[in-house]
């Protein structure tokens, strides 16, 4: 899914992760790329709040849509299995290897993607609220108003 942006590969100082704020998954996962990101290469936005979803509008993505996870990078947005793999690239070692299942055409791995997608809060739960970032990570994540 292109944005319609032009820009050099690799030119962006960083990417962005939309996600779903209030899936328990989603936010495991986001501190899970956070823990392994030592360059601080990504920022995430909740797809809930403003500014993530105008990002998604920015590229095309409705932002009600919240069974899906999406990596903005090099002004293009990626969706589902192919955004996480692209994240699993850029954390580098064991699981960039990861990306090795890029070789899987998108529809059969985004059948699994939309499998777990449709359980994930039924297994893992989900919260009243967007996440707060701590005061340690608030630069990493991308809002409109200054968190307290």
């Amino acid at each position: 899914m292109s944005s319609g942006m032009t820009s050099r590969p690799g030119a962006d100082a960083h990417a962005v992760i939309l996600f779903d704020g209030v899936c328990n998954f989603c936010n495991r996962s986001v501190n899970f790329v956070i823990k392994r990101d030592k360059r601080g290469y990504f920022r995430f936005a909740p797809l809930q709040e403003p500014k993530g979803a105008e990002i998604a509008h920015r590229h095309g993505i409705d932002p009600e849509q919240l069974d899906t996870f999406v990596l903005i990078e090099d002004g293009r947005a990626y969706r589902k299995s192919t955004a996480a793999l692209r994240v699993a690239r850029r954390l580098g070692g064991f699981y960039a290897l990861a990306y090795a299942l890029i070789v899987i055409p998108p529809f059969v791995r985004d059948f699994f993607y939309d499998w777990f997608a449709r359980r994930r809060y039924r297994w893992f739960g989900k919260k009243d609220a967007c996440m707060v970032p701590s005061p340690e990570l608030r630069e990493r994540f991308l809002t409109d108003e200054p968190l307290i």
